[in-house]
Protein backbone atom coordinates (compact mmCIF):
# COMPACT_ATOMS: atom_id res chain seq x y z
CA UNK A 1 0.00 0.00 0.00
CA UNK A 2 1.21 3.70 -0.04
CA UNK A 3 2.01 3.73 3.22
CA UNK A 4 3.84 0.42 3.50
CA UNK A 5 7.57 1.78 2.96
CA UNK A 6 9.39 -0.26 5.12
CA UNK A 7 8.08 -3.96 5.69
CA UNK A 8 7.02 -4.36 1.55
CA UNK A 9 9.69 -6.76 1.12
CA UNK A 10 8.23 -9.30 2.93
CA UNK A 11 4.93 -9.77 0.54
CA UNK A 12 7.42 -11.51 -2.11
CA UNK A 13 6.09 -8.86 -4.70
CA UNK A 14 9.19 -7.94 -7.16
CA UNK A 15 8.91 -6.38 -10.24
CA UNK A 16 11.19 -6.99 -13.03
CA UNK A 17 12.64 -4.17 -15.15
CA UNK A 18 9.80 -4.01 -18.07
CA UNK A 19 7.27 -3.80 -15.11
CA UNK A 20 9.63 -1.05 -13.38
CA UNK A 21 9.61 0.72 -16.68
CA UNK A 22 5.70 0.19 -17.57
CA UNK A 23 4.57 1.61 -14.01
CA UNK A 24 6.77 4.64 -15.15
CA UNK A 25 5.85 5.44 -19.06
CA UNK A 26 7.47 8.83 -18.41
CA UNK A 27 11.01 7.64 -18.52
CA UNK A 28 10.40 7.26 -22.61
CA UNK A 29 10.53 11.19 -22.94
CA UNK A 30 14.11 10.21 -22.29
CA UNK A 31 15.64 7.58 -24.37
CA UNK A 32 14.64 4.84 -26.71
CA UNK A 33 14.18 2.49 -23.49
CA UNK A 34 14.77 -1.23 -24.20
CA UNK A 35 13.96 -3.04 -21.16
CA UNK A 36 15.55 -6.66 -20.68
CA UNK A 37 14.27 -8.96 -18.16
CA UNK A 38 16.75 -11.03 -15.97
CA UNK A 39 14.98 -12.17 -12.67
CA UNK A 40 14.26 -10.48 -9.86
CA UNK A 41 16.39 -11.12 -7.01
CA UNK A 42 16.70 -9.29 -3.82
CA UNK A 43 19.55 -7.36 -3.14
CA UNK A 44 21.01 -9.35 -0.36
CA UNK A 45 20.96 -12.65 -2.17
CA UNK A 46 23.20 -11.37 -5.16
CA UNK A 47 26.66 -12.78 -5.39
CA UNK A 48 28.73 -14.02 -7.84
CA UNK A 49 26.58 -15.88 -10.49
CA UNK A 50 24.18 -12.64 -10.92
CA UNK A 51 27.35 -10.26 -11.11
CA UNK A 52 28.99 -12.56 -13.54
CA UNK A 53 25.72 -12.98 -15.50
CA UNK A 54 25.62 -9.10 -15.58
CA UNK A 55 28.60 -9.03 -16.74
CA UNK A 56 27.84 -11.40 -20.11
CA UNK A 57 24.38 -10.03 -20.97
CA UNK A 58 26.62 -6.30 -20.98
CA UNK A 59 28.92 -7.65 -23.91
CA UNK A 60 25.80 -9.66 -25.38
CA UNK A 61 23.66 -6.42 -25.12
CA UNK A 62 26.50 -3.87 -26.75
CA UNK A 63 27.05 -6.64 -29.53
CA UNK A 64 23.57 -6.44 -30.36
CA UNK A 65 23.00 -2.61 -30.64
CA UNK A 66 24.98 -0.97 -32.30
CA UNK A 67 23.97 2.54 -31.22
CA UNK A 68 23.78 1.70 -27.33
CA UNK A 69 24.22 4.64 -25.94
CA UNK A 70 24.50 3.34 -22.15
CA UNK A 71 22.88 0.54 -19.71
CA UNK A 72 20.81 0.81 -16.37
CA UNK A 73 21.05 -2.08 -13.82
CA UNK A 74 17.53 -1.94 -11.46
CA UNK A 75 19.10 -3.08 -8.22
CA UNK A 76 17.91 -3.18 -4.42
CA UNK A 77 20.13 -0.89 -2.36
CA UNK A 78 20.88 -2.81 0.84
CA UNK A 79 24.09 -4.31 -1.17
CA UNK A 80 23.85 -1.57 -4.29
CA UNK A 81 27.09 -0.67 -4.00
CA UNK A 82 28.99 -3.92 -3.69
CA UNK A 83 27.26 -4.53 -7.00
CA UNK A 84 28.67 -1.41 -8.61
CA UNK A 85 32.01 -1.73 -7.31
CA UNK A 86 32.01 -5.32 -8.51
CA UNK A 87 31.02 -4.54 -12.10
CA UNK A 88 33.50 -1.39 -12.03
CA UNK A 89 36.27 -3.72 -11.28
CA UNK A 90 34.65 -6.76 -13.68
CA UNK A 91 32.78 -5.05 -16.83
CA UNK A 92 34.03 -5.34 -20.28
CA UNK A 93 31.76 -2.84 -22.20
CA UNK A 94 32.59 0.83 -22.79
CA UNK A 95 29.38 2.33 -22.45
CA UNK A 96 28.30 4.61 -18.81
CA UNK A 97 26.50 1.92 -16.76
CA UNK A 98 24.47 3.08 -14.11
CA UNK A 99 23.06 1.20 -11.38
CA UNK A 100 20.15 2.51 -9.60
CA UNK A 101 17.71 1.66 -6.94
CA UNK A 102 15.22 3.33 -4.34
CA UNK A 103 14.84 3.69 -0.70
CA UNK A 104 10.73 3.76 -1.20
CA UNK A 105 9.02 0.79 -2.90
CA UNK A 106 7.37 1.81 -6.41
CA UNK A 107 3.88 1.12 -4.71
CA UNK A 108 4.54 3.69 -2.11
CA UNK A 109 3.58 7.52 -1.68
CA UNK A 110 6.24 9.52 -2.69
CA UNK A 111 8.12 7.03 -3.92
CA UNK A 112 11.74 7.92 -5.48
CA UNK A 113 11.51 4.87 -7.81
CA UNK A 114 10.17 6.98 -10.94
CA UNK A 115 12.91 9.71 -10.46
CA UNK A 116 15.70 7.95 -10.27
CA UNK A 117 14.88 5.46 -12.88
CA UNK A 118 14.40 8.46 -15.02
CA UNK A 119 17.78 10.36 -13.51
CA UNK A 120 19.76 6.97 -14.33
CA UNK A 121 18.24 6.62 -17.82
CA UNK A 122 19.40 10.55 -18.72
CA UNK A 123 22.76 9.42 -17.21
CA UNK A 124 23.75 6.72 -19.03
CA UNK A 125 22.46 8.27 -21.96
CA UNK A 126 25.09 11.24 -21.43
CA UNK A 127 28.41 11.53 -23.54
CA UNK A 128 29.80 12.67 -20.05
CA UNK A 129 29.54 9.65 -18.15
CA UNK A 130 31.56 7.87 -20.19
CA UNK A 131 35.09 6.83 -18.98
CA UNK A 132 33.93 7.25 -15.39
CA UNK A 133 33.40 3.68 -14.53
CA UNK A 134 30.39 2.21 -12.83
CA UNK A 135 28.06 4.97 -11.93
CA UNK A 136 25.37 5.14 -8.91
CA UNK A 137 22.53 7.23 -9.50
CA UNK A 138 20.05 8.28 -6.38
CA UNK A 139 18.47 11.32 -5.10
CA UNK A 140 19.64 13.54 -8.02
CA UNK A 141 23.07 12.64 -6.82
CA UNK A 142 26.06 10.55 -9.34
CA UNK A 143 28.31 8.93 -7.04
CA UNK A 144 31.62 6.91 -8.01
CA UNK A 145 30.89 2.99 -7.65
CA UNK A 146 34.18 2.85 -5.76
CA UNK A 147 33.34 5.52 -3.09
CA UNK A 148 29.92 5.28 -2.56
CA UNK A 149 28.49 3.68 0.46
CA UNK A 150 24.62 3.49 1.81
CA UNK A 151 24.57 5.48 5.50
CA UNK A 152 21.24 5.31 6.30
CA UNK A 153 18.50 2.98 6.80
CA UNK A 154 15.31 4.82 5.70
CA UNK A 155 16.19 7.93 4.35
CA UNK A 156 16.69 9.30 0.70
CA UNK A 157 19.80 10.64 0.91
CA UNK A 158 21.00 7.44 2.34
CA UNK A 159 23.71 6.89 -0.87
CA UNK A 160 26.79 9.20 0.47
CA UNK A 161 30.95 9.04 -0.82
CA UNK A 162 32.37 9.88 2.59
CA UNK A 163 35.57 10.93 1.77
CA UNK A 164 35.40 12.60 -1.56
CA UNK A 165 31.36 13.35 -2.17
CA UNK A 166 29.39 13.35 -5.52
CA UNK A 167 30.77 13.43 -8.75
CA UNK A 168 27.79 15.50 -10.38
CA UNK A 169 23.39 15.88 -10.69
CA UNK A 170 21.10 14.79 -12.75
CA UNK A 171 19.24 18.23 -12.88
CA UNK A 172 15.74 18.96 -14.40
CA UNK A 173 17.68 20.86 -16.81
CA UNK A 174 20.92 18.67 -17.80
CA UNK A 175 23.68 16.13 -16.06
CA UNK A 176 26.04 17.80 -14.97
CA UNK A 177 29.64 16.28 -13.54
CA UNK A 178 32.20 18.45 -11.52
CA UNK A 179 35.24 15.67 -10.87
CA UNK A 180 36.57 12.72 -12.21
CA UNK A 181 37.65 9.40 -10.51
CA UNK A 182 41.18 8.94 -11.06
CA UNK A 183 41.69 5.10 -9.90
CA UNK A 184 41.42 2.38 -13.01
CA UNK A 185 37.80 0.86 -13.63
CA UNK A 186 35.84 -0.92 -16.00
CA UNK A 187 36.81 -1.71 -18.88
CA UNK A 188 39.93 -1.33 -18.66
CA UNK A 189 40.74 -3.56 -15.71
CA UNK A 190 42.82 -6.77 -15.39
CA UNK A 191 40.48 -8.69 -13.99
CA UNK A 192 38.52 -11.00 -16.27
CA UNK A 193 35.72 -13.03 -14.20
CA UNK A 194 33.84 -14.66 -17.57
CA UNK A 195 34.97 -18.20 -17.77
CA UNK A 196 35.16 -18.13 -13.86
CA UNK A 197 32.89 -20.84 -12.04
CA UNK A 198 33.08 -18.90 -8.50
CA UNK A 199 35.35 -16.49 -6.62
CA UNK A 200 38.07 -17.62 -3.60
CA UNK A 201 36.48 -17.26 -0.34
CA UNK A 202 37.58 -14.20 1.45
CA UNK A 203 35.97 -13.20 4.94
CA UNK A 204 35.68 -9.94 6.84
CA UNK A 205 36.47 -9.68 10.32
CA UNK A 206 35.03 -7.20 12.57
CA UNK A 207 36.54 -5.47 15.04
CA UNK A 208 35.16 -5.15 18.61
CA UNK A 209 36.60 -5.24 21.97
CA UNK A 210 37.19 -8.16 23.98
CA UNK A 211 37.10 -10.36 20.75
CA UNK A 212 39.38 -13.54 21.34
CA UNK A 213 39.34 -14.58 17.31
CA UNK A 214 36.81 -17.22 17.51
CA UNK A 215 35.46 -15.59 14.18
CA UNK A 216 39.00 -14.77 12.36
CA UNK A 217 39.77 -18.95 13.40
CA UNK A 218 36.48 -20.37 11.78
CA UNK A 219 37.29 -18.20 8.58
CA UNK A 220 40.38 -19.83 8.43
CA UNK A 221 39.40 -22.98 8.86
CA UNK A 222 37.03 -22.67 6.82
CA UNK A 223 39.40 -22.33 4.13
CA UNK A 224 39.50 -18.49 3.80
CA UNK A 225 41.79 -17.65 1.10
CA UNK A 226 41.68 -14.01 2.33
CA UNK A 227 40.48 -12.14 5.26
CA UNK A 228 39.81 -8.00 5.28
CA UNK A 229 40.36 -7.02 8.91
CA UNK A 230 37.62 -4.20 9.80
CA UNK A 231 39.63 -2.85 12.24
CA UNK A 232 39.32 0.00 14.67
CA UNK A 233 40.31 3.31 13.42
CA UNK A 234 43.01 4.45 11.92
CA UNK A 235 43.31 0.58 11.05
CA UNK A 236 44.45 -2.07 13.63
CA UNK A 237 42.76 -5.65 14.73
CA UNK A 238 42.48 -6.28 18.29
CA UNK A 239 45.02 -8.68 19.89
CA UNK A 240 42.51 -11.77 19.88
CA UNK A 241 41.95 -11.67 16.49
CA UNK A 242 45.37 -9.47 15.58
CA UNK A 243 47.20 -13.53 16.55
CA UNK A 244 44.62 -15.83 14.73
CA UNK A 245 45.21 -13.24 11.73
CA UNK A 246 49.16 -13.31 12.04
CA UNK A 247 49.70 -17.16 12.13
CA UNK A 248 46.78 -17.76 9.26
CA UNK A 249 49.58 -15.29 7.38
CA UNK A 250 52.80 -16.89 8.42
CA UNK A 251 51.61 -20.71 8.57
CA UNK A 252 48.92 -20.89 5.91
CA UNK A 253 49.26 -18.03 3.34
CA UNK A 254 46.17 -16.81 3.70
CA UNK A 255 45.92 -13.15 2.33
CA UNK A 256 44.78 -10.24 5.28
CA UNK A 257 44.08 -6.91 4.49
CA UNK A 258 43.35 -4.15 6.85
CA UNK A 259 40.30 -1.85 6.17
CA UNK A 260 38.62 0.24 9.20
CA UNK A 261 35.27 0.00 10.24
CA UNK A 262 35.27 3.87 10.31
CA UNK A 263 33.72 4.43 7.40
CA UNK A 264 36.10 6.41 5.57
CA UNK A 265 39.44 7.14 5.57
CA UNK A 266 42.79 5.37 4.37
CA UNK A 267 44.45 2.78 6.44
CA UNK A 268 48.51 2.64 6.21
CA UNK A 269 50.87 0.10 6.45
CA UNK A 270 52.65 0.95 9.53
CA UNK A 271 55.83 -1.02 11.60
CA UNK A 272 52.69 -3.54 12.87
CA UNK A 273 50.86 -4.37 9.63
CA UNK A 274 54.28 -4.76 8.37
CA UNK A 275 55.50 -7.06 10.72
CA UNK A 276 52.64 -9.20 11.14
CA UNK A 277 52.29 -9.47 6.81
CA UNK A 278 49.07 -7.62 6.42
CA UNK A 279 48.22 -5.41 3.41
CA UNK A 280 46.13 -2.05 3.77
CA UNK A 281 43.26 -1.68 1.67
CA UNK A 282 43.65 2.08 1.41
CA UNK A 283 40.30 4.07 1.99
CA UNK A 284 38.22 0.91 0.39
CA UNK A 285 35.37 0.24 3.51
CA UNK A 286 35.56 -3.85 4.38
CA UNK A 287 32.51 -4.69 1.83
CA UNK A 288 34.39 -3.25 -1.16
CA UNK A 289 37.84 -4.15 -0.39
CA UNK A 290 36.42 -7.81 0.50
CA UNK A 291 35.42 -7.84 -3.58
CA UNK A 292 38.91 -6.15 -4.78
CA UNK A 293 40.78 -9.09 -3.05
CA UNK A 294 38.47 -11.49 -4.06
CA UNK A 295 39.35 -10.70 -7.54
CA UNK A 296 43.11 -10.36 -6.66
CA UNK A 297 43.59 -14.14 -5.88
CA UNK A 298 42.18 -14.74 -9.07
CA UNK A 299 45.11 -13.49 -10.46
CA UNK A 300 47.86 -13.73 -7.78
CA UNK A 301 48.68 -14.56 -4.76
CA UNK A 302 51.77 -12.56 -4.41
CA UNK A 303 51.34 -9.75 -1.69
CA UNK A 304 53.33 -7.17 -3.30
CA UNK A 305 50.96 -7.36 -6.49
CA UNK A 306 47.72 -7.69 -4.49
CA UNK A 307 49.08 -4.11 -2.90
CA UNK A 308 49.75 -2.66 -6.19
CA UNK A 309 46.16 -3.37 -7.07
CA UNK A 310 44.27 -1.79 -3.47
CA UNK A 311 46.61 1.13 -4.94
CA UNK A 312 45.55 0.87 -8.38
CA UNK A 313 41.71 0.38 -8.00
Amino acid sequence: GPFDILDYGANECMLHADEVVAKFPEVHAHAEVIPVRYKAVPSPNIHFAVWKDLVLMMDDLVAQTPDLAGIVILHGTASLEETAYFLSLTAKVAVPIVVVGSQRPASALSTDAGMNLANAIRTAAAPASRGLGVLVLLNDEIHAAREVTKTSTFRLQTFRSPDFGVLGHADGDAIVFYRKPIRRAAPETEFDIRALDALPRVDIVYAYTGSDGTAARAFVEAGAKGVVSAGFAPGFAGQGDADVLKAAVAEKGVVVVQSTRAGSGRTFRGKRLREMGFLIADNLNPQKARLLLSLALTRTSDPAEIERMFLTY
